[in-house]
């Protein structure tokens, strides 16, 4: 394990950057292997099967993030990809439960086959609309306006209780947050923001049992069983555990995703919740408002506090009409104070 300020080398923003939750700041080792592979790929130096070995090592840093075996574990681009993998397999007619106002990455997947009933709850009263006849909850483990926590505990205890299939969006929360993959069947994650990725990487957590009912509608050479033996002709011969479901990579991409893995497994998830809850507590006390328990703040300013977050030189983001500020790994305590003096005077409490 690392502690928190060494591993704070590895960032260099411009700024105050408090939008982990938009995209994360690339490592600089990160940087350097991405870059060092753009100039082999350049010069034409490097060979397709050069890109397997930092793949697998972030398939095997996230496994440990999320809690699972590594067999567990499929990769691709975008989560919605894998989400869409489990709404193809619901049959005629099943019922999806989602949250009112959820990201539509979570709910347009299952909405847009126009053959399942999709109905909305408000977030706090989701485990509640739960019920026998429902096939399949889907939500994200953090909502992405505001940082709201599901209540995943009874989520995954009504799911139990009604045999209801629980897909969880960890987009929002793995690489802060302590969300363990082994409590649901299907979990997605978007690689490009608290796991400090790169866009285009993005890994899936399935249970054996799960697995079996979804179909690798995108099945390629790279899902085969010996991927570099199984590139041309039938028969069908996928790989047996997760891996079936992997896409072809994005090659650096990946390169760029294993040292992020490494230097978040390295720190740790405790360190990294304990770190990134305590910053926002911290902003939350020095603008008065009530401390919480996610890394993500969302906030209402008064006039004038849009130009204030501009001249302090503050990156952040505007979601549902609020300020929304995320604060991670790359983040100090002195990048709280520089925000909430910018702030204190616009937050309406």
């Amino acid at each position: 394990m690392i502690p928190i300020a060494k591993a704070q080398e590895q960032f260099a923003p411009a700024g105050v950057y408090l939008n982990s939750a938009t995209a994360g700041l690339l490592p600089t080792a990160a940087f350097d292997a991405v870059t060092a592979a753009l100039a082999a790929a350049r010069a034409g130096t490097a060979q397709a099967a050069d890109y397997d070995a930092p793949l697998e090592q972030a398939r095997a840093g996230f496994a440990a993030v999320a809690g699972v075996a590594v067999d567990r574990v499929a990769v691709g681009s975008q989560a919605s990809g894998f989400v869409g993998l489990v709404a193809a397999a619901l049959p005629d007619g099943a019922e999806v439960v989602v949250p009112e106002g959820e990201f539509t990455s979570v709910t347009f997947p299952f909405a847009a086959q126009g053959r399942l009933t999709v109905t909305e709850a408000p977030l706090a009263e989701l485990a509640g609309a739960i019920g026998p006849s429902t096939a399949a909850v889907a939500v994200a483990a953090v909502q992405s306006a505001d940082g709201t926590i599901a209540d995943l505990p009874a989520i995954a205890a009504a799911c139990r209780a009604n045999n209801t299939l629980s897909v969880i969006d960890g987009t929002q929360a793995y690489g802060w947050y302590p969300l363990s993959a082994g409590e649901f069947d299907v979990t997605v994650c978007s690689g490009y923001k608290w796991l400090l990725a790169p866009r285009g990487t993005a890994f899936m957590t399935v249970r054996p049992e799960v697995a079996e009912r979804l179909i690798p509608l995108s099945a390629n050479w790279y899902a085969g069983a010996d991927r570099w033996s199984s590139i041309y002709g039938l028969p069908l011969r996928l790989s047996d555990d997760a891996r079936r479901f992997d896409l072809s990579p994005v090659w650096h991409s990946w390169v760029g995703a294993a040292p992020a893995m490494d230097l978040l497994t390295e720190v740790g998830v405790p360190a990294l919740h304990q770190h990134a809850v305590g910053l926002a507590r911290r902003f939350c006390a020095g603008v008065g408002l009530p401390e919480g328990d996610s890394a993500i703040v969302s906030v209402d300013l008064l006039p004038g506090g849009a130009e204030a977050v501009a001249a302090a030189g503050i990156v952040a983001a505007v979601r549902a009409g609020r300020l929304r500020l995320s604060f991670h790994l790359n983040n100090s305590e002195a990048d709280v104070d520089t925000a909430v003096a910018a702030l204190a005077r616009f937050v309406a409490n």
